[in-house]
């Protein structure tokens, strides 16, 4: 893709930029950028708040997107997603001063291109449905498909677009760029080669091979850890950077002052989940899955761990032995009680993820119904450090007042039970 950008698109994307700036630089966002530095560092005063917009923008940025060119429209996405949440649901997403870019790598776990069919919605555009297609149907009879896995960068390419992005809107918001978090989830790219049936089954019949090729993408995953650290392409993960799971890494724990190139993993955030594996006993997950995932997670410096799966299961023999963990997942399918004693008076911070179905569902919110149903998960998180990410919402029914009187009686529940 060319970076060209048309003079009109200019002067759209530089009006954004203004309001991004504007919003950046009102008190209330100022003052949520400090509460997110003192959550993570275990000093919060109540829980933060984030409706995710990703899964539902198709439903609020067409209407508001005006630049013709492809590049100019990425830009004007970006920047809308930096303000969108303040402007729209008065939610704790903080938005940034600067305009973040990110380094182009890649990671093909044993050299196998993922596959994927996907739908066509009624309307004829692409839908959220999608089947991987399996490239592994026996394990030992396939083994030889699994070769090198392939990694690499492409600095060149990341600075040549922040330049192209500076020269558009250098001059009002500056352009830098960011570390997110390093972001892991072995059972997912597994599953993307194989079924799920097949993964399952070869822990039963293969158990050795099963157990190699999660030892092979552990060592693979250091191995691309090694390499952005040779290439010194580890970014400090202490402010604005996306953790994953709608949650942010601002931080005072990780290192923000050393010389550049010299970052390494243990400097900065990861990530991890395994919802793939829902379906195993957790003894099972204990042996033939928490070895893989312990490896990669000890060379992170803090970890956030878990997606919609439910933890509790596998916590006392697993997730709690992770020395790095800051954060954990709280799914609508976790037991929030059992967790929330686990987590009470510790150090790691209980990340609930409401339902989805109040807000994603229907056309009226059900306002009593969802009370309830927060007041439930503040009794449970009672004493811990906790956040409230609102995720998997895939419509809201083009109801904006509806989502900020969703955030807002997050907030009145906050303040009448917490």
């Amino acid at each position: 893709m060319g970076y060209e950008v048309s003079g009109q698109d200019r002067q759209i994307l530089r009006e954004l930029a203004k309001k991004q700036l504007f919003y950046a630089n009102q008190e209330c966002n100022l003052k949520r950028r400090e509460e997110w530095y003192r959550h993570n560092e275990l000093q919060g005063e109540r829980p933060l708040i984030h409706l995710e917009m990703g899964t539902f923008e198709q439903e609020i940025l067409p209407e508001r997107m005006r630049c013709t060119g492809d590049f100019a429209r990425q830009l004007e996405r970006a920047l809308y997603c930096n303000f969108l949440n303040q402007e729209l649901f008065d939610d704790d997403r903080v938005t940034p001063d600067y305009f973040a870019v990110g380094y182009d790598s890649y990671f093909t776990l044993f050299g196998l291109q993922v596959k994927v069919q996907g739908t066509k919605d009624a309307e004829g555009k692409t839908s959220v449905g999608h089947h991987f297609v399996s490239q592994i149907e026996d394990l030992e009879e396939d083994w030889d498909k699994l070769g090198e896995t392939q990694f690499g960068v492409n600095p060149a390419a990341s600075l040549e677009r922040k330049a192209a992005v500076e020269e558009v809107i250098g001059d009002i918001l500056p352009v830098r760029l960011e570390g997110n978090c390093l972001y892991s989830v072995p059972t997912q790219m597994v599953v993307h080669l194989m079924s799920m049936e097949t993964m399952m089954f070869s822990m039963y019949d293969y158990p050795e091979l099963f157990k190699e090729m999660m030892e092979r993408t552990a060592d693979d995953t250091l191995a691309y850890y090694r390499l952005l650290e040779k290439e010194g392409l580890i970014l400090p993960t202490t402010g604005g950077g996306f953790l994953g799971q709608g949650s942010w890494c601002y931080n005072h724990t990780l290192p923000d002052g050393k010389a550049p190139g010299s970052y390494t993993a243990k400097d900065v955030w990861g990530f991890m989940d395994s919802q793939e594996t829902v379906g195993i006993s957790p003894e099972m997950f204990e042996e033939f899955i928490f070895p893989c995932y312990k490896k990669i997670s000890e060379s992170y410096g803090l970890l956030s761990y878990g997606c919609c799966e439910p933890v509790d299961p596998i916590w006392e023999n697993c997730i709690s032995r992770l020395e790095n963990l800051r954060k954990v997942s709280i799914s609508p399918w976790c037991n929030e009680e059992y967790m929330g004693e686990r987590l009470r008076g510790s150090r790691v911070i209980y990340h609930r993820k409401p339902s989805p179905n109040y807000l994603g569902t229907g056309t009226v919110l059900d306002e009593e119904a969802f009370r309830a149903h927060i007041r439930k998960s503040l009794k449970a998180a009672k004493g811990c450090e906790m956040e409230i990410t609102q995720r998997d919402v895939y419509t809201i029914n083009r109801d904006i007042p509806k989502a900020k009187k969703y955030v807002d009686i997050i907030k009145e529940e906050i303040v009448n039970c917490w």
